[in-house]
């Protein structure tokens, strides 16, 4: 059956790092509120300029890092799979994130 979704799956596959990034990137804004949060519990009783300096970290260069490094393991990692099992987890994925985002309210 998943042979069915081959030539979608094959005109997705040049395109797989852009594609890891974006769903790391929409895992991150995801997920994003919650670290936050965490990070606001964890630094509350340190000086404004310790949670504004941990906050900046956090948010310009460990969301940056965390998207550089794990975007090429996904990408070789979707690459690796069948055309049409890689489109559909793909495809998966996203909608999956959506409802998430639904859920909770994002969008």
């Amino acid at each position: 059956m998943l042979h069915f979704f081959n030539p979608a799956g094959q005109y997705l596959a040049p395109y797989l790092e852009e594609i890891a990034i974006a769903l790391i990137a929409c895992l991150l804004v995801m997920l994003g509120g919650e670290i936050n949060a965490l990070l606001r519990r964890m630094l509350r009783n340190q000086h404004f300029v310790i949670r504004t300096f941990t906050f900046i970290l956090l948010n310009a260069f460990g969301y940056g890092f965390i998207i550089v490094k794990l975007s090429p393991d996904l990408a070789r990692t979707l690459a690796h799979l069948e055309r049409g099992t890689m489109f559909v987890v793909v495809i998966v994925s996203f909608v999956g994130i959506g409802l998430w985002a639904q859920k909770n309210r994002q969008i």
